[in-house]
């Protein structure tokens, strides 16, 4: 089956739920775009939340994805129209047609990544991949190493300096997918999690700086790049 990828669209976009014309206010269809735009942060939070150690809030999520809503991609199978009530071939009319494939690609999130770009302790512009999930029956079909390449090439774009990330010790896929991506281990951080499981740092360098920077310790150590996990590099946690 068919997968899309495409941004999340941010409710500042939207149109309002109600439009005025004089006295009369007309509502906006059920499912404008604001409402779209919550029904994809329902989607995003029930897929991710299938795979935490610990639960996050929704204010998590909008801290991140409503303020870097341009490093929010999301993975939707396109492949499974016919399920819905209403199709884009049962639609009468072109607009209704838009709806439901709208529709149906939102009620078919396989696949989410969820980042950040700031400045850190003297990095000018760190990028952050906060969350990565995709449905457990779409697994092994390179979704998730195409929604990070989208992330990171669209902060690499916007100027990251480096991009770093934590995940479980014993998430052995997550680490093979990101080293084979060129992120390092720079950290082993201690019980990080609510469950009391250890965290890895990783670490892709992206400009000169940043490289020449984790190099340097790495080669101070007599290892290659991928040993360092208990070195201090960094702050000790990611907000």
């Amino acid at each position: 089956m068919p997968i899309i990828y495409r941004k999340y669209e941010p409710p500042q976009t939207c149109t309002p739920a109600v439009v005025t014309t004089g006295e009369e206010k007309t509502p906006d269809r059920p499912d404008g775009p604001r409402d779209n735009a919550e029904r994809d942060l329902t989607a995003i939070r029930r897929l991710i939340s299938q795979d935490l150690s610990e639960p996050y809030g929704i204010y998590v999520y909008r801290y991140f994805i409503y303020q870097w809503p341009h490093l929010c991609f999301l993975a939707l199978d396109d492949g499974i129209g016919t399920s819905l009530s209403m199709t884009a071939d049962a639609a009468t009319t072109a607009e209704d047609a838009a709806h439901a494939d709208t529709q149906t690609q939102r009620d078919n999130l396989v696949g989410v990544v969820v980042c950040k770009l700031a400045s850190h302790r003297g990095v000018k512009q760190r990028g952050y991949i906060a969350m990565l999930a995709v449905a457990t029956a779409y697994r092994g079909r390179g979704i998730a190493t195409k929604l990070v390449r989208l992330a990171i090439d669209r902060m690499i774009q916007d100027g990251a300096d480096e991009i770093v990330l934590e995940t479980e010790v014993d998430n052995e896929s997550a680490i093979r997918l990101y080293e084979r991506m060129g992120f390092i281990r720079s950290k082993r951080m201690h019980r990080y999690y609510m469950n009391a499981s250890d965290a890895f740092r990783l670490v892709l360098p992206v400009k000169v700086e940043s490289t020449i920077r984790y190099c340097v310790l790495a080669n101070e150590l007599d290892a290659g790049p991928r040993s360092v996990a208990d070195l201090e590099i960094g702050s000790s946690s990611e907000t």
